[in-house]
């Protein structure tokens, strides 16, 4: 489990410029192709190379008073869902910010765009597979959003 968990913290590491990603479970682009930007990626397959630091950077435009944010990430591997240690279920407010640059965090108010920008490592240890990153934000149960990118881990 341990060599899996590792899997999936590289798959996300693959995210800055708009990145064309697809809906979550899908094969379909997401409606808003500059809305999702992940680093040295225009379209999928998104390459992941080891020892590297991807960033990732999300527009958000709430339509509702948004309280708290969780971030809700994985990868799918081999058709088997896995968590992203470290970063599934923790606390995405810390991550967002004004369309100027300056901290926002929680809660969102509807109708203001807010930008979600993250860091990952993608560690030389890591094991070279295709697996695909399934990345949502989420406020209890409700996803306020979610895509996939099919992704490759490579030296």
């Amino acid at each position: 489990m341990l060599r899996e968990t590792v899997l999936v913290f590289a798959a996300l590491v693959v995210f800055a410029g708009a990145t064309t990603v697809n809906q979550c479970g899908s094969e379909i682009p997401f409606e808003d192709s500059t809305q999702i930007s992940v680093s040295d990626c225009d379209k999928p397959t998104c390459i992941l190379k080891q020892g590297t630091t991807v960033t990732i950077q999300i527009k958000l435009v709430p339509n509702r008073t948004i309280n708290n944010l969780v971030n809700d990430v994985g990868a799918v591997l081999f058709n088997v869902p896995l968590p992203f240690v470290g970063v599934d279920g923790t606390n995405a407010c810390e991550n967002i910010y004004n369309s100027d640059g300056s901290k926002a965090g929680c809660p969102l108010q509807p109708g203001v765009e807010y930008i979600y920008k993250n860091s990952f490592d993608v560690l030389p240890l890591y094991p070279r597979v295709s697996l695909i990153v399934r990345y949502a934000l989420r406020e209890g149960n409700d996803k306020v959003i979610c895509f996939d990118v099919p992704s490759k881990i490579t030296k």
